[in-house]
């Protein structure tokens, strides 16, 4: 593999919030975080190198500078980029402590339940008041596929998503809220899948799933089997400024592709 020359490019941004410390930006699907083998250029840091002309922290070496978390290439959504070597300090350690914030809006297959036996008898998978899902492993690259992570119950490192339905459709998928108790690579994705609600378009652990017409009518299930990527988006982002101290929040907008997905799966149920 080449190394990767980290260039800055032209590259239209959202950004939510910028002082001058820290960005925080609103991500389209599609767009890699950082350069890395496959995914030369085109990716946030890219963009960010030419928003503003090289002053990113330097703690994340060439290819990831400014960096502090990440969001996967076909997740849209919320990320805070620490401009500064302090802001990336601060930054890191609310993170490594996990005292951040961060809800995730996704579109999952079934509805989960408390009162669905199988859940319940789903090792790792435990409710906590208000029908939220609590879904506790540890998780690990999968031993034959390296683009793949795995749960397991020994190894690896803990990991804790919970989940709360905020609208179901036709008793076949469903609208959920996400929170990370920790941040682990595609975490909300495995674990919604190790619990029977992989998420709606997802190619590496969503299934060969297909929504019955009955339930959500022939647009809502063809809209979900033609949705191009997983049905996730970082939604809100809650830290305190790592040099003022100040408690920051914000939040963004399902994006067009998952909200013409919803207006389908609720025409589909009329």
């Amino acid at each position: 593999p080449r190394p990767v020359e980290t260039v800055a490019q032209q590259i239209p941004l959202t950004v939510v919030c910028e002082d001058e410390d820290l960005i925080v930006i609103d991500k389209p699907a599609g767009m890699v975080v950082h350069p890395a083998p496959g995914s030369a250029d085109g990716t946030l840091v890219n963009a960010l190198l030419h928003h503003f002309g090289g002053t990113l922290s330097g703690i994340g070496g060439e290819a990831r500078p400014g960096i502090v978390h990440r969001i996967d290439k076909d997740t849209s959504g919320l990320l805070v980029v620490a401009k500064s070597d302090r802001a990336h300090h601060g930054l890191a350690a609310q993170f490594e402590k996990h005292t951040v914030h961060r809800h995730y809006s996704a579109v999952v297959y079934g509805v989960p339940d408390a009162g669905d036996p199988r859940l319940r008898g789903t090792r790792g998978v435990s409710f906590e008041p208000g029908n939220v899902m609590k879904v506790t492993s540890q998780l690990a690259r999968h031993k034959t596929d390296r683009q793949r992570q795995a749960v397991l119950f020994e190894g690896g490192r803990h990991a804790v998503t919970r989940a709360r339905v905020v609208e179901a459709f036709g008793g076949v998928a469903a609208l959920v809220d996400c929170w990370l108790e920790t941040g682990r690579t595609h975490q909300i994705r495995v674990h919604m899948a190790h619990a029977g609600h992989g998420l709606i378009g997802d190619p590496v652990y969503g299934g060969k799933r297909k929504l019955p017409p009955k339930a959500v009518g022939e647009v809502g299930a063809a809209a979900a089997a033609a949705f191009p990527r997983q049905a996730l988006h970082a939604a809100t982002l809650g830290f305190r400024h790592p040099v003022t101290g100040e408690e920051l929040s914000f939040s963004s907008p399902l994006p067009a592709d998952i909200e013409a997905l919803l207006v389908a799966l609720r025409t589909g149920e009329n």
